[in-house]
Parts: C-alpha cells; sequence; structure tokens
C-alpha cells in the first residue's frame, strides 16, 4: 500500500557507480547497434562521423548544462522544476508532461521491439506473453525500490559497455590485419573511401543523419533525473558528467570509424538493420567477417539487453517527473504518494498502464494509433533538451544577478554562455528539420511530413493552456528561487 505521509521522501539510494553506469549506457541503443549502419549507408563513412560528432558536441554541451543544475539543485523533477523555478512555471508544467508522455509511449516501442528481437529464437511464440512478460519485469524493477533500479541498469549497462568495447577491440585488430580474413597488415583507407565516400548524398544525406543522430543519443538527460535519489550528488552528478565526453567519443565515433573501415557504404546490409533483423546489424556484420560464428545470436542477446534498459530507465524517470508534479500541484494527488521503501507506485502504474496500452494499439487498426503516438512522443526528447539549455542559461544569469560567486559552484559549466545557446541553435535545427530524412528518401506522402512534428502542437497547447489559466509570466532573474544547494 501507498504510504500517504506527505513527509516521507524519495530515498537516496543511488551511489556514484549507480549514476556512472546511467550515464555511461543512458544512451548506448539500438542506435548505435542497428541505426548506424543506416547513417554510413545513407552519408557516407564521413557524413556519418561528421553528424554524430555535431550532435555529440550538442550533447555534450547540454548535459555540462544539466551537470550545473543538478549539481546545486539535485531535484528528481530535473528539468521539469528548473524550467519552473528560473523560466516560467507554464515551461515546467509542459516540460514535465512532455517527458512522461515521451517515456510513455517509448516503454511501449521497446515492448514491441523486444517482442520482435525473441521471436529470432522463438519465431512462433505469443508476442502478448512476451510483452506481458518483459512490462512485469520492468514495473518488479522499479517497484522494489531506487536502488533495485540502479542495480539492474549498472548490470544492463555494464553488458552494453563490455560488448562495444569487445566490438572495438576486435574491429581494430581487423583493420591492423592482426585478426580475421585473409589479407595480412593494416588495410589502409580503400573501404573508407569506396565509390564517392567518405562523403555521400551531399549536405541533405548529412543532415538526415544528423536528426536521426539525435534519438541516438536520447535517454543521456536521465542522469538529471536520477540525481535527486543519489546519496551524494555534489560528488557523483560532476562525475557521471565529465564521462559522456569519452563515452560519445569512444561508444559512437570510434564505433562508426570502425564500421566504416571494414563494410564499405555500398554494402546494401547496412541499410537493413533493425530489430526484426540482427544478423544485418553492423557490429554482427563485423564480427562475423572476423570469423565470429555466433555474432548474431550475441548481438541480438545484447540488444534485447538494451530495449529493456531502456525500458527500465523509462519507467524509472517519467514515474518520477509525474511524483513531482503532483507534489507541486501539477497533476493528480494520488500521483504523489510513495509507498513504504520510498517509491512512487501509483505514478509508476499510471506510467505502466498508458505504456502497455500504446503497445495494444499497435495490433489494431495496421498501428496507426500507435505509430502516430510514436511520432508524437519522437518530438518530445528534443524539446526537453531544449529546456535545459534554457534553464542553465536563466539559472546562471540569476545566480549572479543575485550577487552568488560562481566559484561557490561544486561544478561549473565551461564555456558559458556559448555552450547552452550552441546547444539550443542546433536543437531547434534538429526539431525543425525533422522530416529532411523523408525529404531525403523521397517517394513520401504530405502526412508523412507533417508525422514528425505531431508533438509540437501538443508541447504549445499544453503550455499554453497551462500559462492562460494560471496568467503565468515569465519570472524576472532578481525573483528566480535559488535554493541552498543540498
Amino acid at each position: 500500500m501507498s504510504n500517504t505521509n506527505s513527509n516521507q521522501k524519495l530515498q537516496r539510494h543511488l551511489k556514484t557507480r549507480h549514476l556512472t553506469m546511467i550515464a555511461l549506457g543512458g544512451s548506448i541503443g539500438t542506435g548505435l547497434f542497428l541505426a548506424s549502419g543506416g547513417a554510413i549507408a545513407q552519408a557516407g563513412p564521413g557524413g556519418a562521423l561528421l553528424a554524430f560528432t555535431a550532435v555529440g558536441i550538442m550533447v555534450y554541451f547540454l548535459m555540462t548544462s544539466l551537470g550545473e543544475l543538478a549539481t546545486y539543485m539535485p531535484e528528481s523533477g530535473s528539468f521539469s522544476t528548473y524550467a519552473s523555478r528560473f523560466v516560467d512555471p507554464a515551461l515546467g508544467f509542459a516540460l514535465g508532461w512532455n517527458f512522461w508522455f515521451n517515456w510513455a509511449i517509448t516503454i511501449a516501442s521497446e515492448l514491441v521491439a523486444a517482442t520482435l528481437i525473441i521471436k529470432y529464437w522463438f519465431p512462433d511464440s505469443n508476442s502478448f506473453l512476451w510483452s506481458f512478460l518483459f512490462l512485469g519485469i520492468i514495473v518488479g524493477l522499479n517497484l522494489l525500490s531506487v536502488k533495485g533500479y540502479g542495480e539492474s541498469e549498472y548490470w544492463f549497462s555494464m553488458i552494453k559497455i563490455g560488448t562495444v568495447l569487445i566490438f572495438l577491440v576486435v574491429g581494430l585488430l581487423m583493420i591492423f590485419g592482426i585478426m580475421g580474413g585473409e589479407r595480412t597488415g593494416f588495410i589502409g583507407f580503400d573501404t573508407f573511401t569506396t565509390g564517392d565516400a567518405p562523403f555521400h548524398g551531399g549536405l541533405l544525406a548529412i543532415l538526415g543523419v544528423f536528426m536521426a543522430a539525435g534519438y541516438s543519443f536520447q535517454g543521456t538527460e536521465l542522469v538529471g533525473i536520477a540525481a535527486g535519489e543519489t546519496d551524494n550528488p555534489r560528488e557523483s552528478v560532476p562525475k557521471a558528467i565529465r564521462q559522456i565526453f569519452w563515452r560519445i567519443l569512444l561508444f559512437y565515433i570510434l564505433a562508426i570509424f570502425v564500421i566504416a573501415m571494414l563494410i564499405p557504404y555500398t554494402d546494401p546490409r547496412l541499410l537493413m538493420g533493425d530489430v526484426t533483423d540482427i544478423s544485418v546489424s553492423p557490429f554482427t556484420l563485423v564480427f562475423e567477417k572476423a570469423g565470429i560464428a555466433f555474432a548474431a545470436s550475441v548481438m541480438n542477446a545484447v540488444i534485447l539487453t538494451s530495449v529493456l534498459s531502456a525500458g527500465n530507465s523509462g519507467m524509472y524517470a517519467s514515474a518520477r517527473i509525474v511524483y513531482v508534479l503532483a507534489q507541486e500541484g501539477k497533476a493528480p494527488r494520488f500521483l504523489g504518494k510513495l509507498s513504504k521503501r520510498g517509491v512512487p507506485v501509483n505514478a509508476i502504474l499510471l506510467t505502466a498502464s498508458i505504456g502497455m496500452l500504446a503497445f495494444l494499439a499497435s495490433f489494431f487498426g495496421d498501428g496507426a494509433v500507435y505509430f502516430w503516438l510514436l511520432s508524437a512522443s519522437g518530438m518530445c526528447g528534443f524539446i526537453a533538451w531544449l529546456g535545459i539549455a534554457i534553464s542553465h542559461y536563466r539559472f546562471r544569469r540569476a545566480y549572479v544577478s543575485q550577487g552568488r560567486k560562481l566559484e561557490d559552484l561544486a561544478y561549473r559549466a565551461r564555456w558559458f554562455p556559448f555552450g547552452p545557446l550552441f546547444a539550443f541553435a542546433l536543437c531547434l535545427v534538429v526539431v525543425i528539420g525533422q522530416s529532411l530524412p523523408i525529404l531525403v528518401a523521397g517517394d513520401y506522402h504530405w502526412l508523412d511530413i507533417a508525422m514528425p512534428y505531431i508533438g509540437l502542437p501538443l508541447f504549445l497547447a499544453v503550455w499554453l493552456g497551462y500559462k492562460i489559466k494560471f496568467k503565468t509570466k515569465v519570472i524576472p532573474l532578481d525573483q528566480c528561487q535559488l535554493d541552498s544547494p543540498e
């Protein structure tokens, strides 16, 4: 039963190792294991590297902004709370529900992906049974305790990181002719410069990959939510944030470079990678080229782990956001109750039920309702990133205007104000250019172009609706609520 004691709070049981692994593994998933191949095929190895590097820089600046905010004010409401205190309560309200909706629908998409992956081994099994089982595991881990979530995410991330590191070692050994194939010695840049590579398809193709790369990095912001339940956020958050630059460099940039050196962008299998066919993951192709026969089965298991990790994190983060919204009077009060373990049970069950309803929608009407929901949620992650950039810019200006010293900040984001302004501008380009991949692919309908933007009017409607009803205004810098850090 939920505890109605309003004095009870979320438990700070996450350790530094938990937060570090959440930061490291947060964005490693199907975007890297599957979509990276399509990025290389679309824009060539040089185009893919350029696009992922640009988005990686944007994400790095966003996370340093979030790091400064989360270290100073570790709140489970994260950027929803920050926007409410440093920008406008209406923006905080809209960002909170936007984030919840994003992850509730994402949980549904992960359930769909998990059932498709499991059919690699059990092709005739029942999709509904697998989906209920996976949802049960995710809900169970979150209901157990915050430490249950932290431990499970720690090991999920360890598996993903271990796979990438093994892949990089194997790939580099192949590049230098030490392992795999009949060719000996350094392979050179023949594959990297096949055809019109390293850049293929022109600027539009690179911009198309730029949009797709943004999705691959989503989930990194979860470290801001987790900071609210970390036992020592002043130490843990900066350490986790500092890992982000190296993760981007090592896990994405170097992995794409290895794939591009070993598999030509003209290989048609690079365009085929999705959760219905793990055998054409670029990771699988490289492992098979190295002579590892069971590569597809191994990658299938790793990708299943990634999917469950994403669902697990989505359930955790969305439930915490709703809980904080309820505490602030921006959501029904029953969602703000905690169990004796300090877990927002009602918020978790609400999120699980919405996720399951969205999953069931994928089986009716040719999945039209589900795909509309998924399209609407796709925009939400980028809106959250815009919110982080705006909140940090306003926080720093309010902090200085109220006479506080920057030297007192436990973690200070570098390159201010360039960092948040650059991240905001680049993220805005991603939001505006959502339909570019469709335009690049050709053979589209006007509805295909409109669908990626569904989330934007929904967000604006929630934001303006709250603003009009409660007549909120942008908070003057000298009136921003700068609570003392915990």
